[in-house]
């Protein structure tokens, strides 16, 4: 009996329009172009503006761009996992709202929170779904609207994220043909170096919580770019090594885009070249569950059928994770 391959057959993204550049942040917070650049990578990002929006209105326009790609409906979905720090509320779960929004009739799904390592967290899930026989078509949806929580008078973090959304779509494969491997990791230890500190259960809402600032982003950014360093490096280069892969085996590797320092010390540790490795921080920041798909989207037509691919993040909890897959188209 063939051994069935979870892969991707279609891939889609979607921004907002409006751009939010370092200069128009210089005007919000005491920072400047030159030392945003030089320490992020990042020269704007596209934040999501409007009354009565949330993540889910970013999620539809990738969704439904997908669904135009692959020839399908939304009712032949099957499952729907929904990876995103900003939920639109906590409940009920964004991906029923999405199933809901875009028609997917016969789908059931759920929120998964895991930080910005959320998409490689659910992709992973998504693929045992595929393996075991039980659904045909799932989902994986990675998006947030992280201004939503960000604290544009605070500059260690209004700096550093983005709103964006992107999606896969998951399938059968008998080729070999789709996720091969990964390998997740997670150490709470990490959890007080970038969280939000109030709104869940330990720290309801409150008039004080509010007044103090406490429903937004906090992050500890040393403490986190350390970690994020040598734990996301260490993971991709793990998960290539596993596989009996070296740098020239691997045609694209596809990093959480959350720094250009870390981004380039991951490369660096997996032995992939600068040209073989996916970067879109410069014009979106860091759209937490959103980069790698967005990534994806946006190097589509560069994929081979049967490239070796690489994805690796890292994000709050503290969790990260590296998926080696094959294209599939």
């Amino acid at each position: 009996m063939q051994k069935i391959y979870a892969a991707i057959t279609a891939v889609n993204g979607y921004v907002p329009d409006y751009v939010l550049t370092n200069h128009e942040l210089e005007t919000m917070v005491e920072t400047n172009d030159e030392w945003i650049t030089s320490r992020t990578g990042i020269r704007e990002r596209r934040v999501l503006k409007g009354e009565g929006v949330a993540t889910s209105d970013l999620a539809v326009p990738a969704v439904k761009g997908l669904l135009e790609k692959r020839g399908i409906s939304a009712e032949e979905i099957d499952l729907i996992i929904f990876c995103t720090s900003t939920p639109d509320m906590p409940i009920p779960a964004t991906a029923n709202i999405l199933a809901h929004k875009i028609g997917a009739k016969n789908a059931w799904g759920w929120d998964l929170q895991a930080a910005c390592s959320g998409f490689v967290y659910g992709l992973t899930t998504g693929a045992q779904f595929i393996e075991s026989g039980k659904h045909q078509k799932v989902l994986v949806v990675g998006g947030d609207r992280m201004s939503a929580i960000v604290n544009y008078e605070d500059r260690a973090t209004c700096i550093l994220f983005g709103d964006g959304c992107g999606a896969v779509l998951l399938e059968p494969n008998t080729e070999g043909l789709g996720v091969i491997d990964s390998i997740l990791k997670s150490d709470g230890a990490g959890c007080q170096f970038l969280y939000v500190k109030a709104g869940g259960s330990l720290k309801p809402a409150s008039h004080d919580t509010v007044d103090a600032r406490e429903h937004y982003a906090y992050q500890e950014g040393q403490t986190v770019f350390k970690s994020a360093v040598t734990n996301m490096a260490d993971v991709a280069a793990e998960v290539i090594e596993r596989n009996n892969l070296k740098g020239e085996d691997i045609a694209w590797l596809v990093p959480h885009q959350a720094n250009k320092r870390i981004i380039d010390a991951t490369a660096s540790r997996a032995g992939v070249p600068a040209e073989k490795v996916m970067i879109n921080i410069d014009r979106y920041g860091n759209t937490t569950n959103g980069t790698i798909p967005l990534c994806l989207w946006e190097w589509e037509s560069k994929l081979k059928k049967g490239d070796n691919i690489i994805l690796a993040a890292f994000g709050g909890g503290f969790t990260w994770g590296s998926v080696y897959l094959k294209w599939a188209y």
